[in-house]
């Protein structure tokens, strides 16, 4: 993203600082190209555990053309998924925090790169366009389902065990 999509980008993401300017002060003069927004006016974040997220963000990159913002923590450990005002409030997911109404949100500047800490996946494109909540909500657990049968895959390879159903007093 370069040039104009940067600056509406920009734009777009200070609209919901109480103070616009500050905000680009801040990307502008802070060592690592962070500032915070407040969630719940025109966005709120789904944060979800990286090892979740990665493959949730493979999964909703196949059901739509682009994908709304999406936000790594370093190492991605975390990963924040844009999604309209009020979803944290509906969503009810074990292991996924909501940030809206009354919480902040570390966000690099959509442009440049960060001196570490937060990096954008899908950088903001400025049009509005945030992550579908129900598409969201179906990547999310087609990626945990994957995830689970990887899981149980793994533990049947184990060595020294037979592949198939528990033997007679054995627990899986």
């Amino acid at each position: 993203m370069t040039g104009s999509r940067d600056k509406t980008a920009v734009e777009w993401l200070v609209s919901a600082a109480p103070d616009p300017d500050a905000c680009r002060w801040e990307w502008e003069r802070n060592p690592l190209g962070v500032a915070l927004l407040p969630a719940g006016r025109r966005w709120d974040v789904l944060i979800v555990p990286g090892e979740l997220g990665h493959p949730a963000l493979d999964v909703l990159t196949r059901l739509t053309d682009r994908p709304g913002p999406v936000l790594a923590d370093f190492g991605d450990v975390r990963m924040g998924f844009f999604v309209p005002a009020g979803t944290s409030a509906r969503w009810v997911g074990t292991g996924i925090r909501g940030a809206g109404r009354g919480t902040w949100i570390v966000v690099p500047h959509p442009g440049r790169g960060t001196g570490g800490g937060m990096r954008w996946l899908v950088r903001p494109d400025g049009s509005g366009a945030l992550n579908d909540p129900a598409l969201l909500e179906l990547a999310v657990h087609e990626a945990a389902s994957a995830l689970a049968r990887d899981g149980r895959d793994a533990a049947e390879r184990k060595p020294g065990r037979v592949p198939g159903p528990p033997a007679p007093g054995e627990e899986r």
